[in-house]
Protein backbone atom coordinates (compact mmCIF):
# COMPACT_ATOMS: atom_id res chain seq x y z
CA UNK A 1 0.00 0.00 0.00
CA UNK A 2 1.44 3.17 -0.78
CA UNK A 3 1.92 5.65 -3.97
CA UNK A 4 3.39 8.96 -3.13
CA UNK A 5 6.88 7.32 -1.36
CA UNK A 6 6.71 4.75 -4.31
CA UNK A 7 3.88 2.45 -4.43
CA UNK A 8 2.24 1.20 -7.12
CA UNK A 9 -1.36 2.01 -7.65
CA UNK A 10 -4.74 0.83 -6.18
CA UNK A 11 -6.97 -1.80 -6.34
CA UNK A 12 -10.05 0.15 -6.12
CA UNK A 13 -12.88 -2.68 -4.52
CA UNK A 14 -16.30 -1.63 -4.31
CA UNK A 15 -18.59 -3.02 -1.57
CA UNK A 16 -22.16 -3.28 -3.09
CA UNK A 17 -24.88 -4.29 -0.38
CA UNK A 18 -28.11 -4.98 -1.34
CA UNK A 19 -30.49 -4.50 1.84
CA UNK A 20 -33.19 -6.85 2.32
CA UNK A 21 -36.85 -6.15 2.62
CA UNK A 22 -38.48 -5.47 5.92
CA UNK A 23 -40.51 -8.78 7.05
CA UNK A 24 -44.07 -8.10 7.16
CA UNK A 25 -44.86 -7.54 11.08
CA UNK A 26 -41.80 -7.20 12.32
CA UNK A 27 -40.01 -3.83 12.44
CA UNK A 28 -37.08 -3.74 9.50
CA UNK A 29 -33.41 -3.46 10.77
CA UNK A 30 -33.04 -0.02 8.73
CA UNK A 31 -35.40 1.25 11.74
CA UNK A 32 -33.31 0.19 14.40
CA UNK A 33 -30.57 2.04 15.64
CA UNK A 34 -27.80 0.29 15.30
CA UNK A 35 -28.33 -0.82 11.74
CA UNK A 36 -25.91 2.33 10.37
CA UNK A 37 -23.32 0.56 12.35
CA UNK A 38 -24.43 -3.25 11.38
CA UNK A 39 -24.22 -2.02 7.79
CA UNK A 40 -20.81 -0.13 8.09
CA UNK A 41 -19.20 -3.45 9.71
CA UNK A 42 -20.77 -5.28 6.91
CA UNK A 43 -19.44 -3.51 4.13
CA UNK A 44 -16.14 -3.66 5.81
CA UNK A 45 -16.31 -7.25 5.76
CA UNK A 46 -17.34 -7.71 2.79
CA UNK A 47 -14.74 -5.21 0.92
CA UNK A 48 -12.04 -6.90 3.09
CA UNK A 49 -13.04 -10.55 2.00
CA UNK A 50 -13.10 -8.88 -1.63
CA UNK A 51 -9.83 -7.66 -1.57
CA UNK A 52 -8.24 -10.27 -0.38
CA UNK A 53 -9.99 -12.51 -3.51
CA UNK A 54 -8.31 -9.89 -5.79
CA UNK A 55 -5.27 -10.19 -3.92
CA UNK A 56 -5.47 -14.45 -4.67
CA UNK A 57 -7.23 -14.22 -8.02
CA UNK A 58 -5.10 -11.39 -9.92
CA UNK A 59 -1.74 -11.98 -11.47
CA UNK A 60 1.00 -10.73 -9.25
CA UNK A 61 3.47 -7.96 -11.16
CA UNK A 62 6.59 -9.08 -11.40
CA UNK A 63 5.91 -12.65 -10.38
CA UNK A 64 8.14 -14.18 -13.30
CA UNK A 65 10.55 -11.69 -13.88
CA UNK A 66 13.68 -13.21 -13.88
CA UNK A 67 16.40 -11.84 -11.48
CA UNK A 68 18.53 -9.29 -11.90
CA UNK A 69 22.33 -9.30 -12.02
CA UNK A 70 24.31 -7.33 -9.46
CA UNK A 71 27.61 -7.31 -7.29
CA UNK A 72 27.03 -7.76 -3.53
CA UNK A 73 26.86 -4.51 -1.49
CA UNK A 74 30.28 -2.71 -1.11
CA UNK A 75 32.86 -3.97 1.65
CA UNK A 76 33.06 -0.42 3.69
CA UNK A 77 34.88 0.42 6.99
CA UNK A 78 32.96 0.95 10.22
CA UNK A 79 30.72 4.44 9.28
CA UNK A 80 31.89 7.40 11.29
CA UNK A 81 30.97 10.79 10.52
CA UNK A 82 34.42 10.59 8.99
CA UNK A 83 33.60 8.06 6.77
CA UNK A 84 30.86 9.33 5.31
CA UNK A 85 32.43 10.38 2.13
CA UNK A 86 33.97 7.11 1.23
CA UNK A 87 30.82 5.21 2.16
CA UNK A 88 28.92 7.23 -0.31
CA UNK A 89 31.88 7.08 -2.89
CA UNK A 90 31.90 3.30 -2.79
CA UNK A 91 28.18 2.87 -2.87
CA UNK A 92 27.93 4.97 -6.02
CA UNK A 93 30.77 3.09 -7.53
CA UNK A 94 28.13 -0.20 -7.09
CA UNK A 95 25.21 1.09 -8.43
CA UNK A 96 27.31 1.67 -11.75
CA UNK A 97 28.42 -1.83 -11.97
CA UNK A 98 24.90 -3.26 -11.07
CA UNK A 99 23.92 -0.63 -14.25
CA UNK A 100 26.08 -2.39 -16.13
CA UNK A 101 25.23 -5.71 -15.54
CA UNK A 102 21.83 -5.09 -15.65
CA UNK A 103 22.12 -3.58 -19.23
CA UNK A 104 23.83 -6.62 -20.06
CA UNK A 105 20.90 -8.87 -19.03
CA UNK A 106 19.07 -6.95 -21.11
CA UNK A 107 17.16 -4.74 -18.46
CA UNK A 108 16.97 -1.54 -19.24
CA UNK A 109 14.75 -0.34 -16.65
CA UNK A 110 17.14 -1.46 -13.80
CA UNK A 111 20.08 -0.38 -15.76
CA UNK A 112 18.44 3.60 -16.13
CA UNK A 113 17.67 3.36 -12.69
CA UNK A 114 21.05 2.21 -11.06
CA UNK A 115 23.26 4.76 -13.59
CA UNK A 116 20.81 7.47 -11.96
CA UNK A 117 22.05 6.35 -8.31
CA UNK A 118 25.52 6.22 -9.34
CA UNK A 119 25.64 10.10 -10.35
CA UNK A 120 28.30 12.25 -8.63
CA UNK A 121 26.08 14.14 -6.77
CA UNK A 122 24.18 11.37 -4.94
CA UNK A 123 24.80 10.02 -1.27
CA UNK A 124 23.89 6.43 -1.04
CA UNK A 125 24.36 5.23 2.99
CA UNK A 126 23.66 1.98 1.38
CA UNK A 127 22.87 0.22 -1.99
CA UNK A 128 21.76 -3.54 -3.05
CA UNK A 129 21.17 -4.02 -6.47
CA UNK A 130 19.92 -7.92 -6.04
CA UNK A 131 16.72 -8.75 -6.47
CA UNK A 132 14.25 -5.84 -5.99
CA UNK A 133 16.96 -3.79 -4.35
CA UNK A 134 17.28 -1.60 -1.58
CA UNK A 135 19.01 1.63 -0.76
CA UNK A 136 19.46 4.42 1.62
CA UNK A 137 19.83 8.27 0.12
CA UNK A 138 21.04 10.66 2.40
CA UNK A 139 19.73 14.55 1.58
CA UNK A 140 22.38 17.19 3.45
CA UNK A 141 24.57 16.97 6.34
CA UNK A 142 24.00 13.96 8.59
CA UNK A 143 27.15 14.56 10.94
CA UNK A 144 26.22 17.96 11.75
CA UNK A 145 22.28 18.13 11.54
CA UNK A 146 20.01 18.69 14.33
CA UNK A 147 17.03 17.19 12.81
CA UNK A 148 16.71 14.30 10.64
CA UNK A 149 13.27 12.95 9.04
CA UNK A 150 13.76 9.46 8.30
CA UNK A 151 10.98 8.14 5.25
CA UNK A 152 10.04 4.77 5.45
CA UNK A 153 7.89 3.96 2.21
CA UNK A 154 4.93 1.95 1.35
CA UNK A 155 4.29 -0.93 -1.36
CA UNK A 156 5.60 -0.93 -4.66
CA UNK A 157 8.99 0.74 -3.55
CA UNK A 158 11.98 -0.90 -5.47
CA UNK A 159 14.94 0.51 -6.98
CA UNK A 160 12.97 0.56 -10.54
CA UNK A 161 10.48 3.02 -8.70
CA UNK A 162 13.21 4.74 -6.86
CA UNK A 163 12.90 8.18 -8.26
CA UNK A 164 9.12 8.86 -6.85
CA UNK A 165 10.46 7.68 -4.06
CA UNK A 166 13.49 9.89 -3.85
CA UNK A 167 11.14 13.03 -5.16
CA UNK A 168 9.16 12.75 -1.95
CA UNK A 169 12.72 13.51 0.64
CA UNK A 170 13.78 16.15 -2.22
CA UNK A 171 10.17 17.43 -1.68
CA UNK A 172 10.23 17.50 2.16
CA UNK A 173 14.50 18.90 2.41
CA UNK A 174 13.11 22.06 -0.07
CA UNK A 175 10.46 22.71 1.87
CA UNK A 176 12.67 22.45 5.56
CA UNK A 177 15.41 24.46 3.48
CA UNK A 178 13.02 27.36 3.60
CA UNK A 179 11.29 26.93 6.65
CA UNK A 180 14.06 25.98 8.97
CA UNK A 181 14.78 28.61 11.40
CA UNK A 182 18.52 30.06 11.72
CA UNK A 183 21.45 27.63 12.51
CA UNK A 184 19.23 24.51 12.51
CA UNK A 185 21.31 21.84 10.63
CA UNK A 186 18.56 19.24 8.92
CA UNK A 187 18.64 15.78 6.62
CA UNK A 188 16.19 13.89 5.08
CA UNK A 189 17.03 9.79 4.62
CA UNK A 190 15.37 7.93 2.26
CA UNK A 191 15.15 4.40 3.45
CA UNK A 192 14.83 1.38 1.67
CA UNK A 193 15.94 -1.29 3.89
CA UNK A 194 13.14 -3.96 3.40
CA UNK A 195 11.19 -5.65 0.12
CA UNK A 196 8.19 -3.74 0.05
CA UNK A 197 4.76 -6.18 -0.86
CA UNK A 198 3.00 -6.23 -4.19
CA UNK A 199 0.06 -3.45 -3.81
CA UNK A 200 -1.91 -6.46 -5.68
CA UNK A 201 -0.56 -9.36 -3.43
CA UNK A 202 -1.47 -11.41 -0.27
CA UNK A 203 1.63 -10.18 1.47
CA UNK A 204 -0.15 -6.49 1.66
CA UNK A 205 -2.96 -7.42 3.94
CA UNK A 206 -0.37 -9.05 6.61
CA UNK A 207 2.10 -7.79 8.81
CA UNK A 208 4.60 -10.45 7.82
CA UNK A 209 6.60 -8.29 5.33
CA UNK A 210 6.84 -5.72 8.58
CA UNK A 211 7.86 -8.10 11.17
CA UNK A 212 10.94 -8.86 8.78
CA UNK A 213 11.60 -5.31 8.48
CA UNK A 214 10.94 -4.07 11.85
CA UNK A 215 14.74 -5.00 13.03
CA UNK A 216 16.08 -4.16 10.04
CA UNK A 217 14.73 -0.27 10.30
CA UNK A 218 16.09 -0.81 14.69
CA UNK A 219 19.22 -1.68 13.22
CA UNK A 220 19.74 1.39 10.79
CA UNK A 221 18.54 4.13 13.28
CA UNK A 222 20.86 2.66 15.85
CA UNK A 223 23.63 3.24 13.12
CA UNK A 224 22.33 6.35 12.59
CA UNK A 225 22.73 7.74 16.17
CA UNK A 226 26.46 6.66 15.78
CA UNK A 227 27.00 9.10 12.80
CA UNK A 228 24.59 12.17 14.19
CA UNK A 229 25.16 14.58 17.28
CA UNK A 230 24.17 12.96 20.51
CA UNK A 231 21.48 15.32 20.82
CA UNK A 232 20.10 14.87 17.38
CA UNK A 233 16.39 14.63 17.38
CA UNK A 234 14.82 12.19 14.93
CA UNK A 235 11.44 12.07 12.77
CA UNK A 236 10.07 8.61 11.30
CA UNK A 237 8.09 9.60 8.31
CA UNK A 238 5.57 6.23 7.49
CA UNK A 239 3.49 6.29 4.37
CA UNK A 240 0.71 3.58 3.93
CA UNK A 241 2.36 -0.40 4.41
CA UNK A 242 5.70 1.79 6.25
CA UNK A 243 3.49 2.71 8.76
CA UNK A 244 2.68 -1.03 9.44
CA UNK A 245 7.04 -1.19 9.55
CA UNK A 246 6.96 1.71 12.06
CA UNK A 247 4.06 0.01 14.13
CA UNK A 248 6.20 -2.96 14.32
CA UNK A 249 9.13 -0.98 15.33
CA UNK A 250 8.12 1.59 17.45
CA UNK A 251 8.97 -0.25 20.98
CA UNK A 252 12.35 -0.73 19.80
CA UNK A 253 13.63 2.60 19.56
CA UNK A 254 14.32 3.83 22.82
CA UNK A 255 17.62 5.56 23.07
CA UNK A 256 17.93 6.24 19.39
CA UNK A 257 17.00 9.89 19.44
CA UNK A 258 13.49 8.96 17.41
CA UNK A 259 10.96 11.66 18.88
CA UNK A 260 8.20 11.80 16.27
CA UNK A 261 6.93 8.68 14.67
CA UNK A 262 4.80 10.11 11.84
CA UNK A 263 1.51 7.87 10.43
CA UNK A 264 0.00 9.20 6.99
CA UNK A 265 -2.10 7.10 4.62
CA UNK A 266 -1.60 4.41 6.61
CA UNK A 267 -4.19 0.86 6.54
CA UNK A 268 -3.61 0.47 10.32
CA UNK A 269 -0.48 -0.47 12.38
CA UNK A 270 -0.98 -3.73 13.96
CA UNK A 271 -2.32 -2.62 16.81
CA UNK A 272 -5.30 -0.49 18.79
CA UNK A 273 -3.82 2.07 19.95
CA UNK A 274 -0.65 4.56 20.18
CA UNK A 275 -0.47 3.22 23.47
CA UNK A 276 0.39 0.07 22.10
CA UNK A 277 2.71 1.13 20.43
CA UNK A 278 4.75 1.28 24.10
CA UNK A 279 7.18 4.05 22.28
CA UNK A 280 8.37 7.43 24.10
CA UNK A 281 8.03 9.23 20.94
CA UNK A 282 4.80 10.84 20.16
CA UNK A 283 2.66 9.83 17.44
CA UNK A 284 1.27 11.80 14.95
CA UNK A 285 -1.17 10.69 12.12
CA UNK A 286 -3.06 12.67 9.06
CA UNK A 287 -4.80 11.37 6.12
CA UNK A 288 -5.75 13.24 3.07
CA UNK A 289 -9.21 14.02 2.06
CA UNK A 290 -9.39 11.95 -1.20
CA UNK A 291 -7.00 8.90 -0.43
CA UNK A 292 -8.52 5.84 -0.75
CA UNK A 293 -7.01 4.14 2.15
CA UNK A 294 -10.34 5.26 3.95
CA UNK A 295 -12.06 2.45 2.22
CA UNK A 296 -9.60 -0.06 3.28
CA UNK A 297 -11.41 -1.71 6.03
CA UNK A 298 -8.92 -0.77 9.55
CA UNK A 299 -9.79 -4.40 11.34
CA UNK A 300 -7.90 -7.41 11.88
CA UNK A 301 -9.81 -11.06 11.46
CA UNK A 302 -8.84 -14.27 11.20
CA UNK A 303 -8.49 -15.73 7.29
CA UNK A 304 -7.92 -19.19 7.21
CA UNK A 305 -5.48 -19.07 9.92
CA UNK A 306 -3.56 -15.67 8.34
CA UNK A 307 -4.67 -12.51 10.71
CA UNK A 308 -5.33 -10.27 8.00
CA UNK A 309 -5.54 -6.65 8.59
CA UNK A 310 -4.09 -3.98 10.74
CA UNK A 311 -6.57 -2.81 13.17
CA UNK A 312 -7.64 0.80 14.57
CA UNK A 313 -7.76 3.14 11.77
CA UNK A 314 -4.87 5.94 13.30
CA UNK A 315 -6.74 9.02 12.68
CA UNK A 316 -9.99 7.81 14.68
CA UNK A 317 -9.51 8.97 18.54
CA UNK A 318 -10.36 5.70 19.41
CA UNK A 319 -6.25 4.88 18.48
CA UNK A 320 -5.26 8.33 20.00
CA UNK A 321 -2.63 9.77 17.99
CA UNK A 322 -2.07 13.34 17.41
CA UNK A 323 -3.76 14.04 13.82
CA UNK A 324 -3.07 16.69 11.81
CA UNK A 325 -4.32 18.85 8.82
CA UNK A 326 -3.38 16.92 5.04
CA UNK A 327 -5.89 18.93 2.84
CA UNK A 328 -7.81 17.21 0.35
CA UNK A 329 -5.10 15.14 -1.16
CA UNK A 330 -4.65 11.47 -2.22
CA UNK A 331 -2.73 8.55 -1.36
CA UNK A 332 0.51 9.84 -3.59
CA UNK A 333 -0.10 13.81 -2.37
CA UNK A 334 1.22 14.37 1.48
CA UNK A 335 5.04 15.17 0.26
CA UNK A 336 3.33 17.03 -2.87
CA UNK A 337 5.09 20.45 -3.24
CA UNK A 338 2.91 23.21 -1.52
CA UNK A 339 0.68 20.79 0.10
CA UNK A 340 -1.11 21.17 3.37
CA UNK A 341 0.32 17.65 4.15
CA UNK A 342 4.06 18.60 3.26
CA UNK A 343 3.93 21.78 5.73
CA UNK A 344 2.81 20.55 8.34
CA UNK A 345 5.57 17.31 8.20
CA UNK A 346 8.35 20.09 7.64
CA UNK A 347 6.70 21.59 11.17
CA UNK A 348 6.90 18.25 13.08
CA UNK A 349 10.55 17.43 11.85
CA UNK A 350 11.63 21.10 13.25
CA UNK A 351 10.17 20.81 16.37
CA UNK A 352 7.22 23.44 15.89
CA UNK A 353 4.28 21.32 16.76
CA UNK A 354 2.35 24.12 18.26
CA UNK A 355 2.14 25.62 14.06
CA UNK A 356 0.82 22.50 12.79
CA UNK A 357 -2.83 22.59 11.51
CA UNK A 358 -5.38 20.11 12.98
CA UNK A 359 -7.83 18.28 11.41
Amino acid sequence: MGRGTGAGAAVAVPSVRTPAPPTAGRASENDTPRAPRRRRHRRRRTALAALIAAAVVLPLTGATRPAIPAPPPASLAPLTPSTLDAAYAANRADAAEASRMAAAHGDSTRAAADHAMAGPSRRLLAFDGRGEGRATEVFGDLAHASRVAVLVPGSDTSLDTWARFRATAVALRQRLLREAPHGTGTAVVAWLGYTTPATVSTTVLTTARADRAAPRLRDFLAELHTLTRPDTRVSLLCHSYGTVVCGRSAARLSGLGVSEIVLVGSPGTGVGSAADLHTGARVWAARGTDDWIAEVPHIRTDFFGTTVGFGTDPVSPAFGARVFAAGSGGHSDYFRPGSVSLANLARIVLGETREVSHA
